[in-house]
C-alpha cells in the first residue's frame, strides 16, 4: 500500500467516471473483506489485492482502502442481512456522516455498536475514546532532528505536530515516492510511538537494546536522539523484519546499531549490559483499533490472557540485560489492564531491585506509568512505564553467583 492520508473521494473527473471508479473500489473492498479472517488481517489482504489488480489509479486505490477500514469501523452499524458490497457502501456513507456531523451520533450508540461487548471488561471504556477510534486516523511523520520546519515548506500539506520533530501530513501524495523520503528526511511513525522514543531519552554514547524492534521504527528514533553515537542492539524473532530494518537504517543513514535474532528465549542475543532496554512487547493491539479496525473483531479475551503471560516472560528476561543504574522501559500499544498495569505490578513485586521511576524527558509527561489515549494525542493508544535498576540484587542473580 502507498502512504497517504485518507481523504474523501474527490477526483477531477466526470460523474460517470466517479461512479465507475467507486463501483470498482467497492468490489475490491468486498473481495478483501471476504478474504480476511483471524489469521488473515485485512491490511495484509488489502495490500495483496491492490498489488494484483491491474490498471488502478491512486484515487481508486485510496478509496478501496478507506472502504475496507470503514467497513470494520462501522460493522455494528450496517445491516447484517445485506450483501458485503451493500454493507461497504453503507459503512463509507456512515463514516462520511460521522466526519461531518459527529454530534448526531449518541455516546451510548457509539459504545454499544462500535466495539466488542467484552471491551469494558478489560479496560476503561469512555465515549471520548470510542469517538476517537471512530475517526479516520491522522498520518504522522517524524522528521530528522530539527528539520521539521524545512519539511513543512518542501513537502506540501505538511503541518508541525505537538512534540519535537513530529509532523502531520494532510496531502494525497504517495510519500514513499517523494525525494524527501528517499533521502531519509522523515519516517512515517505514529505520534505515540514517537513519544516512546522521547520517554526513553537515550544519550549519545550510551548502549541500548531495542528488544522487540520489529521493522525498526523505534530503533531509528533512538539513533536520532543519540546523534548516531553509542550503540543500539536491535533484535526480533522474525528475520524478515530485521532485513526490513536494515533497509530503513541504510536510507536514514543510521550506523550505530547491530541486529540479532531473538525469540524471547532465556538466552539473550548478547552478553552486553545496557544503559537502557526498551521492551516494546507483542500485545493485543487494542490501542490500534482506530487504524487497525479489523483487529477489534478478531481479538479475543483469550488472546489478551496469553499475551499478558508472554509479556511477563519477556520482561523478566529483558531485565537481565540492564546494568546497575540502567533503565528498563516497557511499552505496549494496548490499553487492556492485564497487559499494562498488572504486568507492571507483577514485575515490581518479583524484582525489588528495580524501582519505578518517573520519566525525565522534554515532553513533561508525569508519572512512571503513562497511558497515552487516542483522544489526547490523535494516535494509537499506548501504555509506557519504566524502572531503574538499583544496587540490590535479585534472587536470580544471587542464585547464579552461588
Amino acid at each position: 500500500m502507498t502512504a497517504r492520508r485518507p481523504h474523501a473521494y474527490r477526483p477531477d473527473s466526470s460523474d460517470a467516471d466517479i461512479a465507475v471508479s467507486t463501483a470498482r473500489a467497492v468490489r475490491i473492498a468486498a473481495a478483501v473483506i471476504q478474504q480476511s479472517g483471524a489469521s488473515s488481517p485485512a491490511d495484509q489482504c488489502l495490500r495483496a489485492e491492490l498489488k494484483k489488480t491491474r490498471g488502478l489509479n491512486q484515487a481508486t486505490s485510496r478509496l478501496s482502502a478507506r472502504m475496507v477500514f470503514a467497513y470494520y469501523r462501522w460493522l455494528g452499524w450496517t445491516k447484517p442481512e445485506a450483501a458485503v458490497e451493500g454493507r461497504v457502501r453503507e459503512a463509507i456513507q456512515i463514516q462520511e456522516r460521522f466526519n461531518r456531523e459527529p454530534d448526531t451520533f449518541s455516546d451510548a450508540a457509539l459504545i454499544e455498536k462500535s466495539i466488542p461487548a467484552w471491551t469494558s471488561d478489560v479496560m476503561p471504556v469512555t465515549a471520548a475514546w470510542v469517538r476517537a477510534i471512530q475517526s479516520e486516523p491522522v498520518l504522522w511523520l517524524r522528521s530528522r532532528p530539527e528539520s521539521g520546519e524545512q519539511l513543512t515548506s518542501t513537502l506540501p500539506q505538511t503541518l508541525p505536530g505537538p512534540i519535537p520533530d513530529s509532523l502531520i501530513f494532510e496531502g494525497e501524495e504517495d510519500l514513499f515516492t517523494t525525494q524527501e523520503f528517499q533521502a531519509g528526511d522523515f519516517e512515517i511513525q505514529d505520534i505515540t510511538s514517537q513519544i516512546v522514543g522521547w520517554l526513553c531519552a537515550p544519550k549519545p554514547g550510551e548502549t541500548w537494546w531495542d528488544a522487540c524492534a520489529g521493522e525498526g521504527g523505534k530503533t531509528l528514533h533512538l539513533s536520532a536522539l543519540m546523534q548516531n553515537k553509542g550503540l543500539i542492539w536491535a533484535s526480533d524473532r522474525a528475520e524478515w523484519r530485521l532485513n526490513r530494518l536494515k533497509q530503513r537504517t541504510a536510507r536514514a543513514r543510521v550506523f550505530n546499531y547491530r541486529t540479532a535474532s531473538w525469540n524471547g528465549s532465556d538466552k539473550l542475543p548478547t552478553k552486553t549490559l545496557f544503559d537502557g532496554v526498551l521492551l516494546d512487547a507483542p500485545c493485543s493491539g487494542l490501542g490500534t483499533w482506530q487504524r487497525n479496525t479489523h483487529a477489534r473483531w478478531t481479538t479475543t479475551l483469550e488472546d489478551i490472557r496469553e499475551l499478558s503471560e508472554l509479556q511477563d516472560r519477556l520482561l523478566q528476561t529483558a531485565a537481565r540485560g540492564v546494568k546497575k543504574g540502567g533503565r528498563l522501559i516497557y511499552s505496549v500499544c494496548t490499553l487492556a489492564q492485564a497487559e499494562t498495569s498488572r504486568v507492571s505490578e507483577r514485575f515490581g513485586i518479583e524484582h525489588p531491585e528495580f524501582a519505578l521511576e518517573p520519566f525525565a524527558s522534554p515532553l513533561a509527561l508525569a508519572g512512571p506509568n503513562l497511558w497515552l489515549w487516542p483522544q489526547d494525542w490523535r494516535g494509537s493508544g499506548m501504555f509506557v512505564t519504566q524502572w531503574r535498576k538499583g544496587e540490590r540484587e535479585s534472587e536470580a542473580e544471587g542464585s547464579a553467583r552461588r
